[in-house]
């Protein structure tokens, strides 16, 4: 459980596999499979926290995520909905089940995927992209029935609504049973999958559902099809080249840069949020 509102499982960084450079330029990726809460009066979550020097993804598969920060950037996302907190510089952040989910309960589903930044770009004023469903450009497969979802990066001149402060592809893909998509990353690209429904082949290998397939750099092209209806989310960005340094909320390039941001939290420099 991250706080009392989020029971996730971590693929990476604390697989040692891909540890803390795997997958840049992406540092972390929590994942919350399908889990019923039952109707709360106390809106369930993490309290105020602070964060400096990367972006933090929410992307809502079910339920409601409330979000508020000292930046000034508050927010609920909904089934299918992407909140993008670029906390760069420092934020003081609680993220919690909306109101009205907590009374009602239900099932809660969603992934949480911290980008890191390049160190030009870590100490910069914090950012906030509230991108819902509606905006999400869908690319229509050949089957006419599934679709490419792009958040961010670009599928076959679709073009995702984020800003990214590197090249990034973050795709979610809705494959009915014998669908199938093709995929084209350069070499160069740190890429891997998560089945968040049901289950795929990717490049004629079955992957099931809540499993994470991370892919090696032998080659530009992979293909997915789907075994049963399915969702995937897709990850795939160009390596960011630098000294990685982390420590709880804090990922930066040295450990002086984490000591500064210990102390900067201490002496009150991140600001206040009232809970």
């Amino acid at each position: 459980m991250v706080g009392d509102g989020f029971r996730v499982h971590n693929f990476f960084p604390s697989d040692t596999d891909i540890g803390i450079t795997g997958m840049s330029p992406f540092f972390l990726l929590d994942y919350a499979s399908k889990y019923y809460f039952p109707p709360s009066d106390k809106q369930r979550g993490v309290d105020v926290h602070p964060h400096r020097g990367f972006e933090a993804v929410t992307i809502s598969f079910h339920g409601s995520i409330a979000h508020h920060d000292n930046a000034g950037n508050s927010g609920v996302i909904r089934d299918g909905d992407v909140q993008w907190m670029t906390a760069a510089s420092g934020v003081l952040h609680k993220e919690y089940h909306e109101e009205e989910f907590s009374k009602k309960g239900g099932i809660f589903q969603m992934a949480q995927i911290w980008v890191n930044l390049p160190s030009r770009f870590k100490m910069i004023p914090p950012r906030y992209q509230a991108i819902t469903k509606d905006e999400i450009v869908r690319h229509l497969l050949d089957d006419k029935v599934s679709t490419v979802s792009v958040i961010a990066g670009e599928y076959r001149s679709t073009t995702g609504p984020a800003s990214t402060f590197t090249p990034i592809s973050l795709f979610t893909v809705d494959l009915k049973a014998g669908g199938n998509a093709a995929f084209r990353f350069p070499e160069t690209y740190n890429a891997g999958i998560l089945v968040v429904e049901g289950e795929v082949s990717i490049n004629n290998k079955a992957v099931p559902e809540n499993h994470f397939a991370w892919f090696d750099h032998n080659g530009t092209d992979f293909e997915i099809k789907g075994i049963k209806d399915s969702v995937v989310l897709i990850l795939a960005g160009e390596p960011i080249d630098e000294p990685v340094a982390s420590r709880g909320p804090f990922v930066m390039n040295t450990m002086e840069e984490i000591n500064k941001a210990y102390d900067d939290l201490r002496s009150g420099k991140f600001g206040t949020l009232v809970s």
